[in-house]
């Protein structure tokens, strides 16, 4: 794998980090994860024009992404009600590449190097390291967490193959972006009434204008990478974000962390390391 598409995947971990801290920080997760699926779509639109429609092969796979993630950030939003994001958060990134690695074998015919699974497998165990911390009676969490892992590593598998398939992985992610927030916002006013939807958007609209973006942005440099490398070894690395999660959550929420959180960012850069190596 080059440098620069390990930069790039770092950057776009770097943006999943920060909208995840968006939802978890929100008052309402449900809505505020409709709304940054939203403002993806809309910082798409600008785009639509300038690029070529995915191929027609492509478009099954766009359908099957838009229900996977329907069900993706109405799981994150659950998860981050049931437990805290020092435990859902590695658990949902973590398990999903562990799946990816596991079964790209027989799924896409992808072979990985000893280094680079080496690689994929340290960062893995560096992320659910993160879980050592977490409090007890958190089951429920767990479950949703892990359900979300398979969701994540299901739709990892549909959009890598879209993306390769469709001529312009850009124009598959921007395509793809439209979808999910129309399930997610008929969703929510079949179960909040519009009215309430539409007080909360109004109070909250820049958060899913910028959210939305950095989610967009962070996908499409992450399904762009995976038409240039194993989709095992990008679903890995795109893990990462959790560093950046902790540095968020130090720096910026002024969050104390705990020894798990230290030792887990070590691993999962020394993972990082061995990824490039190999």
């Amino acid at each position: 794998m080059s440098i620069t598409v390990i930069l790039l995947v770092l950057f776009g971990a770097l943006l999943h980090a920060t909208w995840n801290a968006i939802i978890k920080a929100g008052t309402d997760k449900s809505l505020d994860a409709s709304l940054i699926s939203a403002g993806g779509a809309v910082a798409a639109l600008p785009f639509l024009a300038l690029l070529p429609l995915p191929n027609a092969a492509a478009w099954p796979y766009i359908g099957a992404s838009a229900i996977l993630q329907f069900m993706y950030f109405q799981l994150v939003a659950a998860a981050y009600r049931a437990g805290d994001i020092g435990l859902v958060y590695p658990l949902m990134r973590g398990c999903a590449p562990l799946l990816i690695a596991a079964t790209s074998g027989f799924i896409l015919n992808e072979s990985l190097s000893g280094g680079t699974l080496a690689g994929t497998v340290t960062i893995c165990v560096g992320i659910l390291t993160l879980a050592f911390e977490a409090p007890k009676g958190s089951g429920q969490a767990i479950r949703l967490a892990l359900a979300n892992a398979c969701v994540i590593a299901t739709y990892t598998y549909v959009d890598g193959i879209g993306a390769r398939i469709s001529g312009n992985p850009v124009s598959y992610t921007l395509w793809m972006s439209l979808l999910p927030p129309v399930l997610l916002l008929s969703w929510a006013i079949s179960r909040r009434g519009a009215y309430a939807v539409a007080i909360h958007v109004r109070a909250n609209w820049w958060r899913g204008l910028i959210g939305g973006a950095g989610s967009i942005a962070s996908y499409g440099l992450a399904l762009w990478a995976m038409t240039k490398a194993p989709v095992a070894t990008v679903a890995a690395l795109r893990e990462t974000s959790i560093l950046f999660a902790l540095i968020i959550s130090v720096v910026v929420l002024k969050e104390k962390a705990s020894r798990w959180r230290y030792l887990a960012g070590a691993i999962i850069a020394l993972g990082g390391l061995v990824l490039k190596l190999g």
